[in-house]
């Protein structure tokens, strides 16, 4: 070893030395993503990281002299120290506070408006939306709350965020309704229509009850379609958890108020009726056929009563910027009450045999929602797995004996600050007969634990956050906190462990939310009574989530929205 070696790893020695002194009095914790107060950084170990500092007292003065010398007699500047822990398995998250809330207030300012429209027009601009290559389609996703519908609304953010939790409440209730009918064997001659005489009526005299306007409340998500030929564009929700896509149609018997003209088949070169005798019909869980001209009607119902009528067709449907896809069969709904204001429809991607990707025989699809207070868009592709990147955490997909739409995932566990919390398996678990599970869901925004896994994930959660102001709960919120004086803060880590060994660390923003424009945050997770738990939109916020039928798997990529 020459001289100038041995000076520079005698430097790198003492280096590492005041590093260690230095950490006694300043705790260090290293992370790739993060940025904090001050950086320290080396040369000979990219990428650079960023280092949070908690100070518990003044370094002595005698080191200051010593560090400022290391820092100018070597081209290297000193290098937080690697904690023999990675960033996946740290204790903690930290919280941006300042942005959230600016994102929050944002949502609801008098310049929301032009916020959507600025996004909508950059989306029309973006490059490799819509490409059909290789069987590749992609178009983009908006937050309901930045549809033309939603503006001016609501007045604060907390009634956003109260309306956004009556939906959800609504959503949640319907796809614990809708597992359990099918654990519990449901046929599907016990969801035919309860008034037969008007289901089979002409689409003009086609009527049901009135139900709420909250009524399913699953649009949170939203995409451009284009319908028919010439294609119509379309804000339709994207629901994993429907298997038969709709849009409203002329002439409507009863119809919401949504964003869109209201869509005229009569218009459209490309529009077909389906037969009573195809075998489309026969797949609707509940159909009847016009006796005059032998045209299958429709009837979707959803767990709270809501519900969607009419005619069964087969149409044409432009994704983004690629190639029409023709033949699809979509309900073409004459009454549609109680359904999804602001939007023309739905697109289903479950996973029965009408869904969108069943029709096209897509064997994999994925999605990234953008954060709910965001006006920007991400993205819905099919046959683009997110399974090829390196970093995916993967999950097994479980089906259902008993029914195909939803996607049920293996989770075996939940770590709060690093540590595995005591959950009996049997929470998470699906019997033989279909009966609990998890479900994957983009249509539910918070998660819903079975109430004994909440309450272990809520204490622990609480256990780690002592030095936070506790404040009361807010709708289904029983844990809460006072943030107000706090630009950003550290809490404890959550991550969801998977069948297999996968585990997903959340961003805290994922899962301690604004819930008032004042700086209010709620845990947002919350129990059910229900055995099927529910994965929701807002724990897979930046997260895009694949899944793969052909492999049987669920995919979580945290770099590919």
């Amino acid at each position: 070893m020459d001289d100038g070696s041995k000076r520079r790893r005698g430097e790198e020695h003492l280096q590492n030395d005041v590093i260690s002194v230095i950490d006694s009095f300043i705790h260090l914790d290293c992370h790739p993503d993060l940025k904090f107060p001050f950086t320290l950084r080396s040369s000979l170990q990219p990428p650079r990281l960023s280092c949070s500092g908690s100070r518990t007292a003044m370094p002595s003065p005698v080191l200051l002299p010593l560090l400022l010398f290391l820092l100018s007699a070597s081209p290297r500047t000193v290098l937080c120290r690697r904690h023999h822990v990675s960033p996946a398995h740290a204790a903690t998250e930290t919280l941006d506070v300042a942005a959230s809330l600016s994102r929050a207030r944002a949502a609801v300012s008098t310049d929301a408006v032009s916020l959507h429209q600025s996004a909508a027009a950059a989306d029309a601009d973006a490059d490799g939306v819509g490409r059909h290559e290789n069987r590749g389609m992609a178009l983009r996703l908006h937050s309901r709350d930045f549809l033309p519908q939603e503006q001016g609304r609501h007045v604060s953010y907390k009634s956003l965020v109260l309306a956004r939790l009556r939906r959800d409440s609504a959503r949640a209730a319907a796809v614990s309704a809708r597992a359990t009918m099918a654990a519990d064997g449901v046929t599907r001659t016990d969801l035919m229509p309860v008034n037969v005489t008007a289901f089979e009526a002409s689409a003009a005299e086609i009527h049901g009850p009135v139900v709420s306007g909250v009524g399913q409340g699953s649009g949170e998500y939203f995409s451009r379609v284009g319908v028919g030929s010439p294609a119509r564009q379309l804000y339709m929700v994207l629901d994993t958890g429907s298997d038969v896509t709709w849009v409203q149609c002329q002439p409507c018997a009863d119809c919401y108020q949504q964003s869109d003209p209201v869509f005229d088949p009569s218009l459209s070169t490309s529009y077909a009726s389906v037969g009573c005798d195809s075998q489309r019909c026969h797949d609707l869980d509940a159909a009847a056929c016009r006796n005059s001209t032998g045209a299958c009607l429709y009837e979707v119902a959803y767990g709270d009563g809501s519900y969607t009528v009419g005619d069964f067709a087969t149409e044409t449907l432009t994704l983004g910027n690629s190639s029409p896809v023709s033949n699809v069969a979509i309900g073409c709904g004459h009454d549609n009450e109680g359904l999804f204001v602001g939007a023309a429809g739905l697109l289903a991607l479950g996973g029965g045999p009408l869904s969108f990707p069943s029709q096209i025989s897509a064997t994999s699809f994925s999605y990234c929602l953008v954060d709910r207070d965001s006006p920007s868009a991400s993205t819905l592709q099919f046959g683009d797995s997110a399974g090829a990147d390196s970093d995916v955490v993967t999950a097994p997909l479980i089906r259902s004996p008993r029914t195909s739409t939803f996607y049920y995932v293996g989770l075996s566990g939940i770590s709060v600050g690093g540590e595995v919390l005591s959950i009996p398996s049997s929470a998470f678990a699906m019997d033989s007969t279909g009966a609990g599970g998890v479900i994957v869901d983009s249509g539910t925004a918070v998660t819903r634990l079975q109430a004994p896994a909440y309450a272990a994930l809520r204490d622990a959660f609480v256990r780690g956050t002592q030095s936070l102001a506790r404040t009361s709960g807010v709708s289904l919120f029983d844990t809460c906190y006072d943030l107000s004086d706090r630009t950003s803060v550290e809490v404890p880590a959550v991550a969801l462990r998977f069948d297999g060994g996968g585990e997903l660390r959340l961003p805290a923003k994922n899962y301690l939310i604004p819930v008032d424009g004042a700086g209010t945050y709620c845990l947002a997770f919350a129990p059910t009574n229900a055995a099927v738990s529910i994965i929701g939109n807002v724990q897979q916020q930046g997260t895009r989530v694949s899944f793969d039928t052909a492999k049987a798997t669920v995919g979580f990529s945290s770099r590919k929205c």
